[in-house]
């Protein structure tokens, strides 16, 4: 792998820094109360819940309506931020399967020693390790996030049908009816793809017209990490916009 690409592998999850504007209110107002106690739980390790003032995950979950009792993917989940979250919000009567690709955990143990210790911490998170575009998890789910992953799809690393294979995975991998939301890194509009492997950014135009023709229906926007100061000309782990880089939230639903 190149360096650039396995530095994407590495940091794929870093913090970036969010206005607020656009939820679902009505999501919102349903969802406080589990994500509110999922928040403040100390099981949660002390260095994510002093990310929450910058990454304000209560606004995502509610966005992707995520409720106690559903069966959830974080898919490629890093060191653990959002199935942790998760596993709170979900509840007892909830399953996370904290999906992690097996190429990034050869690429970086670390990442499968961080499963391993959610899966520990965390009696309803389920650990699924297996290749990128073939998460291996088991039955039909009500939900799947993502969060600045998806345009790894197309890290150079990864074979060119690694988009496509991973789409058609995520589709039958929900229920009728079911949400994917992906959060990801903007390019600007009319980005040819290979930004993603260069800048690590996708235009979120190709993201929807991906995912659509894959089977999804659209289904709404939150601009709560948007940030017009952000160029998007700049590699994204690049110091002077690391962490302040714009980024599109979509929500998709595979019709019933």
């Amino acid at each position: 792998m190149k360096c650039h690409a396995l530095a994407a592998l590495s940091l794929t999850i870093a913090a970036p820094a969010f206005a607020h504007n656009g939820e679902d209110h009505s999501a919102h107002a349903k969802a406080a109360a589990p994500i509110a106690a999922a928040l403040a739980d100390p099981a949660r390790p002390e260095a994510q819940r002093a990310q929450d003032a910058k990454r304000t995950p209560e606004k995502l979950i509610a966005f992707a309506n995520i409720a106690p009792g559903q069966t959830v993917v974080d898919y490629v989940m890093g060191g653990g931020y959002w199935s942790h979250i998760l596993a709170g919000v979900i509840g007892p009567n909830g399953k996370v399967y904290g999906f992690q690709p097996t190429e990034f955990v050869a690429y970086r143990a670390a990442y499968g020693t961080e499963q391993d210790d959610v899966a520990k911490a965390r009696a309803n998170v389920l650990p699924v390790r297996s290749p990128f575009a073939a998460p291996a998890v088991p039955g039909q789910v009500d939900a799947i996030i993502t969060v600045q992953n998806y345009h790894d799809l197309y890290l150079k690393p990864f074979p060119a049908d690694t988009g496509p294979k991973a789409r058609a995975a995520l589709f039958a991998m929900l229920k009728p009816g079911g949400t994917l939301v992906i959060v990801d890194h903007t390019a600007k509009a009319g980005s040819d793809i290979g930004v993603a492997d260069s800048l690590h950014r996708i235009d979120p135009a190709i993201v929807r017209k991906e995912l659509e023709a894959a089977g999804f229906v659209f289904d709404g926007e939150l601009d709560t990490w948007r940030n017009a100061a952000d160029p998007m000309t700049a590699n994204v782990f690049d110091p002077a916009i690391r962490g302040k880089t714009d980024q599109f939230a979509y929500r998709f639903k595979k019709p019933k």
